[in-house]
């Protein structure tokens, strides 16, 4: 298809997104998503919840109710909207999805970012091993094939703050008990992102023009990113890092924490035999397991590239979200976050 523009446009017509529906407002990356694009100030937010939700949405958010067991519910609120949001808890029925996504072309909605906050995008491999990639894909081929709206990924991969904090099979540590298994080495660098830094991503991604103003027009535009990912992240560190993080932001010493080495593709392993036994924590630890690898496919900033200068993203500091992780862990407020 040859490219437009939208000097060529019919008249009346906007090149920016005016109104956004997200699912998952209270969420825990959904309510930075909705917090910054009501910052940027570009567009009007609906979001999107069950009938006998209890989820409270922010000031100047515009409340529509739905019910997956009636689909018109779901087409009728999405009438006038320009971009489906849909953050979506991992445990969430996978029909779900497919019924948003269903209703988002029966409504004609132009953009969707399906419920993928994950590692590289071109990888896979780590897809498959990860158990996630094929799921996924199968939503953004479902998007595709129903010919309505177009999808934007987001490759932001595990979320810092979050995974630090939550439990010594994401990224390794025990606060409690001062212990931390490294992956290997615990050297290999993978990329990883903040919530509010993957707020901003989603954000500032929808306040882009919609289309380039005419040939001459370079500026970045939503549809650059077509049927695509953007990729970005907050840091790029090992456990090693991580490790020097906590002692800088504790005022500890190496000597206190008790530390061990466990090979990737071992610990990978026992984490596919720990939930063929019925034990979900076994995703948890052969997902993060696998990124870890030292073959660097968590590394997508140097494979693939990143998008954070594009979409207006600052720098941030590792140590002021060690700082917020193991405030977190002290206190279990992850226990608490949907």
């Amino acid at each position: 298809m040859a490219q437009q523009y939208a000097s060529k446009q019919p008249q009346g017509y906007s090149n920016y997104l005016k109104t956004v529906a997200i699912v998952g407002v209270g969420g825990q990356v959904g309510k930075h998503i909705v917090e910054n694009i009501l910052k940027n100030g570009k567009q009007n937010v609906i979001a999107l919840t069950r009938a006998d939700s209890k989820s409270a949405a922010p000031a100047g958010v515009e409340v529509r109710k739905i019910d997956y067991d009636n689909q018109q519910t779901i087409v009728d609120a999405l009438q006038g909207v320009e971009a489906l949001i849909i953050t979506m808890a991992v445990t969430a029925p996978p029909e779900q999805q497919t019924k948003l996504i269903d209703a988002a072309a029966a409504a004609s909605v132009p953009w969707v970012l399906p419920n993928e906050y994950g590692a590289a995008s071109n990888n896979e491999q780590l897809g498959k091993d990860t158990m996630l990639g094929p799921k996924a894909q199968g939503y953004r081929t479902h998007i595709e094939e129903l010919g309505e709206s177009s999808w934007i990924g987001v490759a932001c991969s595990f979320w810092y703050e979050y995974s630090l904090a939550v439990s010594p099979e994401a990224y390794g540590f025990d606060f409690a008990k001062k212990e931390v298994t490294f992956f290997g080495e615990g050297t290999a660098k993978i990329n990883t992102s903040t919530w509010p830094q993957t707020g901003r991503a989603v954000a500032n991604l929808l306040a882009l023009k919609v289309l380039p103003e005419d040939e001459h027009d370079k500026a970045p535009t939503l549809t650059g990113f077509k049927n695509r990912f953007i990729h970005v992240s907050s840091f790029l560190v090992s456990q090693r890092d991580m490790l020097d993080s906590v002692l800088r932001v504790t005022g500890g010493k190496e000597g206190d924490w008790k530390i061990t080495h466990e090979d990737c593709e071992e610990r990978y392993k026992s984490g596919v035999e720990m939930l063929q036994s019925g034990n979900r924590m076994g995703f948890v630890r052969l997902l993060y397991t696998r990124v870890f690898y030292p073959n660097g496919d968590g590394n997508y900033e140097d494979k693939i590239g990143l998008d954070n200068e594009v979409l207006g993203l600052p720098k941030e500091d590792l140590d002021e979200w060690t700082k917020v992780a193991t405030d977190m862990a002290a206190d279990r407020s992850w226990s608490q976050l949907g």
